[in-house]
């Protein structure tokens, strides 16, 4: 059994950026702890990238807020976190979940049976959609979320994702 982290868009304009709260300052240091708690080779990332068309976007027309322009200081995850992450596998994502991050776990699953633990932002978007996306790929694998190392927009939308995600049987730890 191998376990694997992976660390959802702890990016600048999400945390003090265009997006930033409170709640997602509030977990960085939390995250670094949780990187460092794993081997490196075990450990994924990814950063929500978009381009400069970003308001034209189906995604855009619904959050019109540009941020994570690929190539911008918003788009860089937190130093801290990037100083953490070393040599980590990153995965630029252009929407919510990432087929190719489900796509390279799935490959390392057949080879050998992972756990796959989940932390980063926004809980309520990002987080659960990959979530959701591993747990519809790999069924039989154990997928956890670790409440007190994700930040939602809101409070409100972190517990309602932490029970969406419990409900489609991914463990939440952390609370």
């Amino acid at each position: 059994m191998r376990n694997i982290l992976v660390v959802i868009d702890m990016q600048k304009d999400f945390i003090n950026g265009a997006l930033g709260t409170k709640e997602a300052q509030e977990i960085v240091g939390r995250v670094v702890e949780k990187i460092h708690a794993y081997p490196a080779g075990n450990i994924y990332a990814t950063r929500d990238t978009h381009q400069e068309n970003y308001l034209e976007t189906a995604e855009g027309k619904h959050l019109p807020i540009r941020h994570c322009i690929e190539g911008t200081e918003g788009w860089e995850l937190h130093p801290d976190v990037a100083k953490a992450l070393g040599e980590a596998v990153i995965v630029n994502k252009p929407s919510f979940g990432s087929v190719v991050l489900a796509d390279l776990l799935e490959e390392e699953n057949a080879v050998e049976e992972l756990e796959i633990e989940l932390v980063g932002l926004c809980t309520d978007i990002c987080v659960v959609s990959n979530a959701l996306l591993l747990k519809a790929v790999m069924p039989e694998t154990t997928i956890s979320v670790d409440a007190s190392c994700c930040a939602g927009v809101t409070p409100e939308s972190h517990q309602a994702a932490l029970l969406t995600m419990e409900m489609c049987q991914i463990e939440i730890t952390g609370r």
